[in-house]
């Protein structure tokens, strides 16, 4: 009787299989572990545009004549870059000077979701496209079409 020696070619395709679900295993991983890093460092920089906004206009408690471009000029925004979405968003004030909105546009389902489960602590108020968060109801749509509107309101100081 001959000894055959190797493995056979069913063999050879079971461990292909396998190393393919692994493979395909890693990808996505690696896929939800980038999105939420981009999503942590997107808050990130949101709490820095509040800050630099806030330092910049904050002295005078009047917020009238921000916008993105004006933050960029001051050296409180390096570009005019979205820090996460489409680059169609914008920094304005509200409630005649009184407060200011940072308003992100052409975001996914799960960028919405994120920014609505876990509110930042320096927003006042979300308003989820055009529709203000209640009861954890995010209101986010299935597709990459999802604005949020930060709020942040501040008092207007007694002269």
């Amino acid at each position: 009787m001959i000894q055959e020696r190797g493995a056979s070619m069913i063999e050879i395709i079971g461990v292909l299989a396998i190393a393919g679900l692994m493979s395909a295993a890693a990808i996505g991983m690696y896929n939800v572990i980038r999105n939420n890093q981009a999503r942590k460092i997107a808050s990130i920089e949101l709490e820095q545009i509040v800050k630099n906004t806030d330092l910049l206009m904050g002295m005078r408690g009047d917020y009238t004549g921000l916008s993105v471009d004006y933050l960029v000029s001051a050296g409180a925004l390096q570009n005019t870059n979205a820090p996460i979405g489409g680059d169609d968003w914008s920094v304005s004030a509200i409630n005649n000077g009184t407060g200011y909105s940072i308003n992100l546009t052409e975001l996914t389902e799960g960028e919405c979701q994120f920014f609505t489960t876990t509110p930042p602590k320096w927003a006042t108020k979300i308003l989820v496209n055009n529709v203000a968060i209640t009861n954890n109801v995010s209101n986010c749509f299935s597709t990459d079409t999802n604005e949020i509107s930060f709020v942040v309101e501040k008092q207007k100081k007694q002269e």
